[in-house]
């Protein structure tokens, strides 16, 4: 009987002792793939599977996250850590140059004001 492993058991231990997890689930894979040339049941075989695949996503969620950290004050963030969005949005404006008027705008503006009117109730 294979043992489910709990990603949120996981995310409370460090680096080494997920490398030791995984080791051991590798081992267990392995065994049940031989005993699976034997006869074995084929259930536990897809949960062994799916136990290294935990322990990976751990691993390496922890690892971005530690990346994220570091890289959180720096001027350049490498691109598989940057926001994704789309494209488009990546493209766009930001609020600070939507908000930029050219000199021939702000002469326009200051010489020419929206007009206010009061409305009579």
């Amino acid at each position: 009987m294979v043992a489910i492993v709990k990603a949120y058991e996981l995310r409370n231990k460090n680096k080494a002792e997920l490398l030791k997890v995984l080791e051991e689930q590798k081992q267990q894979l392995a065994s049940l793939r031989v005993q699976k040339v034997a006869g074995g049941r084929q259930q536990e075989l897809g949960e062994a599977r799916k136990n290294v695949a935990r322990v990976l996503t751990v691993i390496n969620q922890t690892q971005r996250e530690q990346l994220r950290l570091f890289y959180q004050k720096k001027r350049f963030v490498p691109l598989d850590l940057r926001v994704k969005k789309t494209r488009a949005m990546r493209r766009a404006l930001t609020p600070f140059e939507k908000s930029k008027k050219t000199l021939r705008q702000q002469k326009k503006l200051t010489h020419f004001p929206l007009r206010k009117y009061a409305v009579k109730a």
